[in-house]
């Protein structure tokens, strides 16, 4: 039989977004309702582990998944003992008097080194733009002065708040956590495209190519149904400002992380190899300051028999 190649699975891939939790630890109140069910037990770096490394990759980023104050100082403390992580995205009172101070404190603790960022579930806040409210300005100014970035989960409807922000904060890089949630689902592209190149104008955003899976339909999405979505965001920001994230475990209530990241390879397919290598390890060792890991060449054919 003649030689056919098949995808060889990307060296040193950067996984930009994954949650861990432990609910002996601490509950995951938002895990309500039955659809969630799947998700209501712990999910440690020992269970991501080795589907990280069988799936090529060789550094993954720790973002918050709820507002405690508590689970920042876990995660610096868990990067510091693990080959694996290489920062954590943790979480503050951004409207505190004292989030500068606070903000110090956790860049001098244990694993301290790690924290390359904060973000805060502005999706859930009922003010469109409380991301402009001059309290969580002062916040955001806090954090860009600390040398860190900002992660934004936000709704379509908060995308044109998030812009003002970044538009006000330039010395503070912002980074749009799950395309910026698109409606999927309905089929519909504006007006989240719209609201997208408007963020995306800015040059500090850029854009995590994660969570589109989830913004699916969890049982019936396919590949094309997110290529609208995953094309409005590289032709907006450009490979060099995506990024690639799992959004593991809760990508699992539609797909597992080996598919997640086969995906994302398809959709960035059409891409040139320098190209894909930004949005695959370049665009977040950048935007993250992370330490030197190895940027990966182009991905290769493997033959098979």
């Amino acid at each position: 039989m003649a030689a056919v190649t098949v995808p060889h699975p990307w060296p040193g891939i950067v996984d930009a977004h994954h949650h861990v939790w432990q609910l002996s630890v601490r509950d995951q109140d938002w895990l309500t309702g039955p659809e969630l069910a799947s998700l209501r037990r712990d999910f440690t770096l020992a269970d991501l582990a080795p589907e990280a490394h069988a799936a090529g990759v060789s550094a993954t980023m720790l973002v918050q998944t709820i507002t405690v104050p508590e689970e920042t100082p876990e995660f610096l403390a868990l990067a510091a003992s693990s080959d694996l992580l290489a920062g954590v995205v943790g979480w503050t009172d951004l409207t505190a008097p004292d989030v500068a101070d606070t903000l110090a404190g956790l860049r001098a603790s244990f694993g301290g080194e790690y924290l390359v960022g904060i973000r805060h579930q502005v999706q859930g806040e009922p003010d469109p733009r409380w991301l402009v409210r001059p309290d969580v300005l002062r916040g955001l100014t806090a954090v860009a002065e600390a040398g860190l970035v900002y992660d934004l989960v936000v709704k379509p409807h908060q995308l044109r708040a998030a812009a003002e922000a970044a538009a006000r904060l330039p010395e503070l890089m912002f980074v749009l956590d799950h395309a910026g949630k698109p409606p999927i689902v309905s089929g519909a592209v504006d007006p989240w495209a719209e609201e997208i190149r408007w963020f995306a104008a800015l040059p500090n955003t850029v854009c995590k190519l994660s969570g589109l899976v989830t913004e699916a339909d969890w049982g019936t999405w396919t590949v094309e149904d997110l290529r609208p979505y995953a094309d409005t965001v590289l032709d907006a920001f450009g490979p060099e400002r995506v990024m690639f994230g799992s959004d593991w475990p809760v990508c699992r209530l539609a797909a597992s992380y080996g598919q997640v990241i086969a995906t994302a390879q398809k959709l960035t397919a059409w891409l040139a190899p320098t190209e894909r290598q930004e949005v695959f390890t370049g665009t977040a060792a950048r935007t993250y300051g992370l330490p030197v890991i190895g940027l990966p060449g182009p991905p290769q054919e493997a033959p098979c028999a």
